[in-house]
């Protein structure tokens, strides 16, 4: 409520006003513009603040216009391990000609099985193009922490195949989230596990989202379990 309030006054601070026979401009100024980053900006840490005091997940959506343009294509690379299989892949996505790899989008969709089933799920490109950003900029191993899970929660976008949950040995997890803020020019989450270490990436229809999650992970929560009656067949696969 506090929030709401807070904002409505703010909104209210900044509508200008208009005499008889005036016409409102269609667009912001550049003034205004930066008069609402500012108040999006002091409310994004008084909820940050609120939620570390109770140790729970506040989040935002991103406004339009202070999203990024469009990066170039990355080079493709991508070398990624899964902590959970103890494997890993280093491949190229794209073929010399542009297209995707299909033998390296399988590599990659092996190392991104849920850890639970055992079960494999195409890998949105999407996601694996910012993966590949992330590669090229740091220039470390992607270290994986979930990916694909066959899991009782649909509304996930792990369970889509779109997100994961990655860190880079030796690199703070908050400026892999700044990096991949950058490149987002649209239809990305990004959320950021302080007491865990990592950061969650995925691809998603608009509007971003970003979130900063101070609970205690719980990765065995029901709603990351298998759908009931699932009994996994090969469990050392």
């Amino acid at each position: 409520m506090q929030r709401l309030l807070f904002m409505l006054l703010a909104v209210t601070m900044l509508a200008p006003t208009v005499a008889v026979g005036e016409t409102v401009p269609a667009r912001k100024t550049r003034d205004d513009r930066a008069q609402v980053a500012k108040v999006l900006k002091l409310d994004r840490r008084l909820a940050r603040q609120r939620g570390k005091q109770k140790g729970r997940m506040v989040g935002w959506p991103v406004p339009e216009d202070s999203l990024a343009d469009p990066p170039a294509r990355p080079s493709g690379d991508i070398h990624i391990y899964s902590i959970n299989y103890k494997d890993e892949a280093q491949v190229n996505i794209y073929n010399p000609d542009g297209s995707y790899n299909i033998k390296a989008l399988a590599e990659l969709s092996h190392i991104f099985k849920c850890r639970r089933s055992g079960l494999e799920h195409d890998i949105d490109t999407r996601l694996l193009t910012i993966l590949s950003h992330v590669y090229d900029h740091f220039g470390r191993r992607i270290e994986l922490l979930s990916g694909y899970r066959f899991q009782r929660r649909t509304t996930s976008n792990h369970f889509h195949g779109a997100a994961a949950d990655i860190r880079i040995a030796g690199i703070d997890p908050r400026k892999i989230r700044a990096f991949v803020e950058t490149i987002d020019a649209g239809g990305v989450g990004v959320g950021y596990y302080p007491r865990v270490g990592f950061v969650h990436v995925d691809v998603r229809e608009p509007p971003s989202y970003r979130w900063i999650d101070y609970s205690r992970s719980n990765p065995d929560s029901p709603g990351r379990m298998p759908p009931r009656g699932f009994h996994r067949r090969n469990p050392q696969s």
